[in-house]
Formats: C-alpha cells, structure tokens, sequence
C-alpha cells in the first residue's frame, strides 16, 4: 500500500492495521479506518501543534512537528485561486544528459524545469480540506445563466484530501496534515511520466528513502522541497542499485484575488498564449478567447507615461544569475538579459528587466532558486548541448509568474563548432578549438538574449531574416548595425554567406536584437490607458500590425508554415535560399581543408576532427534543405479580412526549377570535395548516415516527400498558369538523376542515388493509411489548408505519375544495359531494372 492511499488516514496505527488485512478486504478497511478519523474530528490545536513544533508564517503558516509536517490554512484564502508547480530539483545521474550529439532529450534534463502546473482551490466539506484542480479551458461569467452549465460540465479533479486536526483558537485556520500529501507517491506531484517509468522499470516509490528535505513559507507562496525515491530495475544511473532518486519542489503560489488584465493575441504577431472557450460571448458558436503570456509591468508614473515619458515599471521583470556560473562568463549572462531594456524602452519603460547577482546568506538567508518568486538564469553541468526559456503563467490571463533560462555547459561546445563550419572562412578569431572570450562571451550573450525572448513570451520567428537581402549581408555597415536577422526569435545563428575579403567584424556575424523585437515588446507590453477593456485594444492593435504590414521586417509567422514557406526555415539567412547556400558551399570549400589545422592539438587524437567534420556534412545538408524548400513551396502571409491581397502565394515556378537545378549541380552531381583526402585518411570515411551518400541520399528523398508533391498538385488547381505542373516536375527529377533518356556512365555516388530514387518511388506507389479527413483541406491553422496537410496518395495522381515513371525506368535500363561493355555499368541497369519489375509486380504477376 502506497503513502498516497495511507494519507487520508490520519491515525499511523491505523494504516499498520489496515497493511495486515487481507488483499481483498484493504480497500474496505482503508475506507473504514478514513470514516472512523473522520467521525473522531479535530483535536483542541495545543495537542497536534505543539510546544515542540518548528513554526513558519507566510501564505500559510506551516509548521513541522517531529516528524509531520502541518499546513495551517486561512478561512480567508478557501476558494482562492493558487498555482501549484512542480518542478525538478535535483536530476538523476544520468537522467539529463543526451551524449555528445545533441539536444535536451525529452523528459527531465535539468534543475528548475517545470513538469506539472495546476490551478487549484482549497475547499472544506464536512471535517475534511480538500484540494482540487481548476480548468480554466471553459468558462462564463458568473452572472449568466450558463454558467450553472459551464461549472455542471468542467468538474475538476480533487487532488488530495485532508482531515481537519484541529482549528485555531478563532476557528479561522485550519490545520491538516500534509506529510504523506508531499512524502509520496502523490500524481499530482510526481516527477517521472508514465513513460518515464516504464522504460526506467519502475516498481514502486521507497517512502524508507523518501522525504520532505523543508517547507518554507512566505507572504504568497510556499515551497516544498522533497526526495522522491523508486526502485527501479533500470535506472539511468549505476543500474546496479536497481534505485532512482530525484529532487522535487513544490511551488504553491497565490494568485492575484484581481487577475492582470488579459490582451488578446492576434496570429499576425508572435506571442505564446492561453486559450479558453467563452460560453458567455455574444456569438452564434462556442467563442475561443486567447490572450498573450506577458509578464505584468505597470507604469510607476502613470501621468507621465501617458505623456509619452520613459517611466520605470511598478515591479521590474528580475533575473538572478545561478551561483554556480562560471565567473568569467557571468557578465555575458547579464548583458544577454538586460540588452532587453532598449526593446522596453520602446513599450515607455526604462529599467523595465534587469539581471541581478544572488544575494548572500548574509544578505537573505532565505533565498533560494527554487523559491518562485525569484526568477533565474542556471547553469546546468549537462552534457546537453542546449538552452531553454520556459515560463510559468496564469492561465487565467496569460500573466507570467516566473521564468527559469537554463543554459546547458556544453552548448559552448555547439557554438564553438557552428562558428568554426559557418564562419571560420571569413572570421579568423573562429578557426581555434579555442574561440577567444570575447566571441564565445557575445555567442553566448546572444544565447542568453535569445531564451529571454521566450521568457518574455515570444515564440521563435523563423522569417525574421528572410528580409534580408543576401547581398546586405556581405556588408560591414549592414551587418554591424543589424546582424544577421531582425529577430533574434529567428534560427538565424550565425552568417555564413560573408565571405572572406568582406571585411566584417567578429561580432557581426552573430544574431542580435533587432528590430522586429522591438516591435514586438510595445505591441504587446505597452500600457493602452485610453483603452478600459481588452476589447478597446484591439483595433489600435490591429493599426500597429497594419501599419507595418508593408515591411518585411516586422512580419511574423507561425512555426507550423515553416515547412512549405521557404521564408522561414531553421538556420538559414537572407532573402533568396539559392543565392544564399551557394555563398555557404563557397565557404565550405575553402573550411573543409584546414579542418585538420584548425582541429589540431599535440598529444591528442583527431575526435575533434571527426566531430567538426560531421558537423560541416550536417550544414551542408541544411543549406541544401533550404533549397530544397523552395520546390512546392508557398509563401504565407497571414492577415485579417480588410487587409488586401493573397494569404498563400506560391513559389513562381522559375524559382522552383532554378532550385532544382542547384540540386542537380550540388547533390546529384557527386561532390567530391565534400571528403578531402587529408581528413579521410586520417579519421576514415564517416559511417551509416553520417557519410556523404546518405546526406546526399537524404536530400534526394526530399524532392519526394509525399507533401511537397501534394503541394505541387494543390498548386496546379490553385493556379494552373504560374504553377510547376507535377508531371513536369517528376520528369526534371528523373532527368536529373536519370538522363533523359537513363543511360550514360554514372559513378558509383550516382548509381546509389539512382536507387535511392526508385526507392522513393516504391514509398509512393505503396503509401500508409491516410487517417480520416487526411485527403481534405486539413492542417492546423484556421481557415486549415491543404498545403499543410499530408496528401490522400490513394486518391491522387502522384501515384499514377510515380508509377509512370517506375514503367519509363525500366524500359530506359533494359535499352542502357543493351547498349553498354562495361560489366559494372550493364550490372547496374540490369539491377535497376530488376528493381523496377519488383515494385510493378510485388507477387511476381
């Protein structure tokens, strides 16, 4: 029986008694021995809190006595609304680390993530407290008529009950006991998933090695700090202990009796929301509202901010920088936070986020990183190579409580690489294992700056640097007054497209706040006095949009486009994909043969090598990605009804094929230079999908990626005489790959792409299930499109074409094979040939 279940039982002989019952009578004793506490009710207060209890006032005033600890609830705060959050503590060996490869597995991955937040209420029914979860995903005001089914309909789940101990000497605090409610195995509370547990092999929670380590009161929250242990038959750390342990901190924290104001989110500019349904709106359907997360800054001088005067909010945005960062690069982190302060200043607050060391045991004994009203920069002893910038809000508003940016150590080790493959052609402070301070500092300071937008409540902008013209970014006035991007919510880390004789500064090829952010902060954070209601906003939030809906620097678009917008992928920069990726290849060019310098240490092997070499074949797949986009790609510009002009604009079909065409030059035909003899000879030929061949095989696949010629066929019916016809694309491809018609003497390079090709081919003719509704105009925007949606193969031509060219393939290899002495050559057609027969004819027929 676990602690969770014995926690209603306020009696510990009890639950003893209850554990030496029969297995078919515990469930009936446990209830019994519950009714029987409760019918025995509270004790007088000087006999459960007593002369030996550790006594802490706040919210609540907690209390520990021995070893139980006691919550002493106010009358006054039943009903009120309060946030519960669960967050890591502390990491289990092995738990947070994804190896040297890449990013935050999912899961736990370090201190101060947040795992489970509630909303809840306390209530009291009969002798008992109880705490239950509220959903605010439905909602009326009070004063409808429908709210009585709003509340009939949403009925939230009790998370845990309490018998009452005893009642203060006015009767107007309550006391429970809330050991085993933090002590155990509680759901609400836990630490591992479900999946977590299953792949750990998790058989129970050990309450002998789990405990409450402090419950600390203060004037709006109270934190719980406990240890969760679990045997576990594999555990991510020594697997010998058969034991997994993790650190856990329970935030309960008051929300405001009179919630922010909430502002309404608009598709057209990127902020993260909440989401409710409205059932008390005036309209003919069940109305979704959704608002903005941001943080609650109001003007301390409200006169003087309303007369366009630069005021200091109320409460600034704080963060305080871990402890435990390194010294050298705690300034890095502190400008990273406050290089927001100019960005404020343009929504009228000065001073409005600022980045504060901790204080000193001797300045505040009582602080602590884990206490929530204290928001923070960690530093995270991880192999991770990453950084992140959650937030916790209230889902009422959207008001965002608090924040904790964790940088993992070793994404210095991402950026050290990225620099050197992106940028060591033309910066020579990249071409060193050994990145001066100054430019691994201003990387890590964008890095930082970067989280903190995510903090502030922006989602990323990934066509942020698509206005950007890639000529400008070859220029040392241009880059060093914008970077590379005019968002730095854009995947846009580094420029690679510079090239060396262009003489720009190290600084200046990395991101940096621009101007889109700034717009971004006043539209959301800028105090509208004039306006008394969310409603009033809209339309001035509406002019802001429209009067920069002109220029390409202040658009926005939501991640979801991002695979058919060639404007907006990870990783790239500038306005035109293939102009931009052919300045990358140059740079790669002249990278590639001094890897082995560069990566060269005495006394060391060549892992370094290795691994800058794999990174360098992974960029060069990226760059091909963005080219690749531009083939069925769509250009999506969101906007509201009055706004003029088309909201899905294809590629024109010129830029399609001039796309195709780098592919052919820089994929198909094979790139030898991608394996230099000098890095080869001494690492080897990189194996699996790390080799060229399975990248170049990769991109391949790409130009028949079921969605792509989806949108090509959608394209057509759109707009048959600006479209790239399907059957016209499928033949340049097969002519790229193939020859028109197959034959000629193809490498071995080729002749692996040539089957790669067929294979995709057979994907084709014989797809997966297309899930109900899959054929229709189904994606995830509203009006939803077809060009997001995976295509019904089924009903389409793609299959017939596909299978067309499976036919044409197989005739064209019978005549090469016939046509040619080579032995290799006439294999090859023959097999391809082969192939071909077996996708047409699965069963032999």
């Amino acid at each position: 029986m676990t602690r969770s279940s014995r926690f209603f039982i306020a009696v510990q002989a009890s639950a003893i008694a209850a554990a030496a019952i029969p297995a078919g009578a515990t469930a009936q004793a446990q209830q019994g021995a519950q009714n029987a506490a409760q019918r025995r009710g509270p004790k007088p207060y000087a006999e459960v809190i007593t002369d030996k209890a550790q006594s802490d006032p706040g919210v609540f005033t907690v209390h520990k006595v021995e070893d139980k600890w006691f919550f002493e609830v106010p009358d006054s705060l039943l009903g009120r609304d309060m946030l519960l959050v669960s967050r890591i503590a502390g990491v289990p060996v092995g738990m947070g680390d994804s190896g040297v490869g890449g990013a935050a597995p999912a899961g736990l991955t370090s201190a101060g993530q947040s795992v489970h937040e509630y909303v809840v209420r306390w209530e009291r029914h009969d002798d008992r407290l109880m705490v239950r979860e509220l959903d605010f995903g439905a909602v009326a005001a009070d004063s409808l008529p429908i709210a009585i089914s709003v509340s009939a309909n949403n009925v939230g789940p009790i998370l845990g009950a309490f018998p009452i101990q005893a009642l203060s000497e006015d009767s107007t605090r309550t006391v429970i006991d809330v050991t085993d409610f933090f002590g155990g195995d509680t759901p609400a509370l836990a630490g591992l998933t479900a999946a977590q547990r299953r792949n750990f092999q998790v058989r129970r929670l050990d309450t002998g090695r789990s405990y409450i380590g402090g419950i600390h009161s203060y004037p709006l929250n109270v934190e719980v700090r406990h240890t969760q242990t679990f045997d576990a038959g594999t555990p991510p750390g020594d697997q010998n202990t058969a034991t997994l342990s993790l650190e856990m901190n329970q935030s309960l924290v008051l929300l405001p009796k009179e919630p922010m104001r909430p502002r309404y989110a608009d598709d057209r500019i990127g902020y993260f929301t909440v989401s409710r349904i409205n059932y008390g709106l005036d309209e003919l359907k069940a109305a979704q509202q959704t608002f903005i997360r941001r943080w609650r800054l109001e003007p301390k001088d409200a006169s003087a901010y309303a007369r366009g005067e630069l005021v200091e909010p109320v409460k600034p945005i704080t963060y305080y920088i871990d402890p435990a960062t390194p010294l050298q690069w705690r300034k890095y982190v502190k400008q990273g936070v406050e290089d927001w302060q100019k960005a404020f200043e343009t929504a009228g607050f000065k001073k409005a986020i600022v980045a504060l060391d901790p204080p000193s045991p001797e300045e505040d004994p009582e602080w602590d990183p884990e206490d929530i009203r204290y928001s923070v920069v960690r530093w995270a002893a991880s192999l991770v190579r990453n950084a992140m910038g959650p937030s916790t809000s209230d889902p009422r508003t959207g008001e965002i409580i608090e924040s904790d940016i964790v940088w993992f150590h070793n994404h210095m080790r991402s950026y050290r690489n990225r620099l050197m493959v992106e940028t060591g052609a033309a910066n020579p402070m990249a071409r060193s294992l050994e990145i001066p301070e100054e430019l691994m500092g201003e990387t890590m300071r964008q890095v930082i700056a970067h989280e903190i937008g995510h903090a502030l409540g922006l989602p990323h902008n990934m066509i942020g640097s698509s206005s950007f013209p890639v000529d400008s970014l070859r220029s040392p006035s241009f880059t060093s007054r914008y970077g590379v991007s005019p968002s730095i919510m854009d995947y846009a880390r580094q420029n690679y497209v510079a090239q060396p004789n262009d003489g720009l500064k190290a600084k200046d090829f990395i991101r940096r706040i621009g101007p889109y952010d700034h717009y971004v902060i006043n539209w959301g954070y800028r105090v509208l006095p004039q306006s008394r209601t969310p409603e009033a906003e809209r339309p001035t939030l509406n002019k802001w949009i429209q009067e920069k809906a002109g220029d390409a620097r202040y658009h926005y678009q939501p991640q979801q486009f991002g695979g058919m917008d060639p404007r907006a992928q990870t990783e790239d920069v500038g306005d035109d994909p293939v102009k931009a990726s052919g300045f990358a290849v140059a740079n790669l060019k002249r990278v590639l043969p001094n890897l082995v310098q560069w990566t060269s240490t005495p006394g060391e092997s060549y892992d370094d090598l290795a691994e800058l070499y794999g990174e360098a074949l992974g960029m060069w797949s990226t760059y091909m990605g963005h080219v690749t986009t531009l083939i069925g790609g769509v250009n999506v510009d969101l906007k509201s009804t009055e706004q003029a002009g088309a909201v899905y604009t294809p590629v024109p079909k010129a830029k399609q094929q001039a796309a195709l065409a780098f592919i052919a030059a820089n994929v198909i035909e094979t790139p030898a230079w991608l394996a230099p003899k000098e890095i080869i000879d001494r690492i080897g030929p990189p194996p699996g999908n790390g080799s060229v061949g399975a990248r170049q095989a990769g991109i391949v696949s790409q130009l028949l990626e079921a969605r792509r010629l989806g949108r090509l066929q959608e394209i057509q019916a759109m707009d048959p005489a600006g479209a790239y016809p399907l059957a016209e694309y499928l033949g340049d491809v097969k002519t790229a790959l193939y020859g028109a018609p197959a034959g000629g003497s193809p490498d071995a390079n080729h002749r692996a792409l040539q089957r790669t090709y067929l294979d995709r081919l057979a994907i084709l003719l014989n797809p997966p299930a297309t899930p109900a509704g899959g054929g229709g105009f189904g994606g995830g925007q509203s009006p939803p499109t077809a060009l997001v949606a995976a295509p019904n193969l089924g009903r389409s031509d793609i299959v017939a074409l596909a299978r067309a060219q499976v036919r044409q393939i197989r005739e064209e290899s019978d005549r090469a094979a016939s046509a040619t002495n080579d032995i290799v050559l006439r294999a090859h057609w023959q097999d391809i040939s082969d192939r071909a027969t077996g996708i047409l004819e699965p069963h032999g027929n």
